[in-house]
C-alpha cells in the first residue's frame, strides 16, 4: 500500500493545485455559465467537485468542448470481497467522464442527467495498476438527447474498461 501513496502524492504534486473542496455547485451559479467554463473551473479548483469524486481522487484533470481527461490510482480502498478493484470504481469514472464530456458541450443555461449506460469490463484493477487515464468524448449531442463513449487506459496503454451514455439534455429552469 506505500507505493499506491507515493504514486498519488507523487500525482498531487505534478499538479501544483491545493487539496480538492468536495461540494455541490448551487445550480443557478452553474446555469450561469457555459458546460465547458463549469467543467474547466471544476478541474482548476475554482469551484468544488462533486463529493463522490472523493471516492476515486482524479487529479490532471483536463476539458476541452466534448471531451474529458481524468487521471486516478486505484488503491486497495476500492477492493472487492475478491481480492480486486471493484467495478464501481471504474464505474464511478466512465460515468463522470462521459457526463462531463457531454456537460462540457452544453451551453449556458443546459444540464444533463444519465439515462442509462453500458459497461464493459476488459481487463482488472488492482492497487499496483498506478495511475490509470480516463477519457470521455461525445458522440452526439442534441436539443434532448446527448451520447457520449468513455474508456479507462492503464499506464501500459491497455484498455480496462470502456462504456457508453445516452443522457437526457434540459434547460435548467430560471427559478433554480
Amino acid at each position: 500500500m506505500m507505493s499506491i501513496i507515493i504514486i498519488a502524492e507523487s500525482a498531487a504534486a505534478m499538479t501544483d493545485t491545493p487539496a480538492p473542496v468536495y461540494d455541490v455547485v448551487p445550480t443557478a451559479q452553474m446555469a450561469s455559465m457555459s458546460g465547458l467554463d463549469f467543467v474547466r473551473k471544476m478541474f482548476a479548483g475554482e469551484l468544488p467537485e462533486p463529493p463522490i469524486m472523493e471516492n476515486v481522487g482524479p487529479f490532471d484533470c483536463t476539458a476541452e468542448a466534448g471531451a474529458v481527461v481524468l487521471h486516478s490510482v486505484p488503491g486497495f480502498r476500492h477492493y472487492n470481497p475478491i481480492g480486486s478493484v471493484h467495478g464501481g470504481y471504474a464505474a464511478i469514472l466512465l460515468d463522470s467522464a462521459m457526463g462531463l464530456a457531454v456537460h462540457s458541450a452544453l451551453p449556458a443555461g443546459s444540464g444533463y442527467t444519465t439515462l442509462e449506460f453500458k459497461i464493459s469490463f476488459i481487463r482488472g484493477m488492482t492497487k499496483d495498476s498506478g495511475i490509470v487515464r480516463t477519457e470521455g468524448k461525445v458522440l452526439n449531442v442534441g436539443r434532448r438527447a446527448a451520447t457520449a463513449e468513455a474508456r479507462i487506459i492503464d499506464a501500459q496503454g491497455r484498455l480496462l474498461a470502456h462504456a457508453t451514455t445516452t443522457c437526457l439534455v434540459f434547460e435548467i429552469p430560471k427559478a433554480a
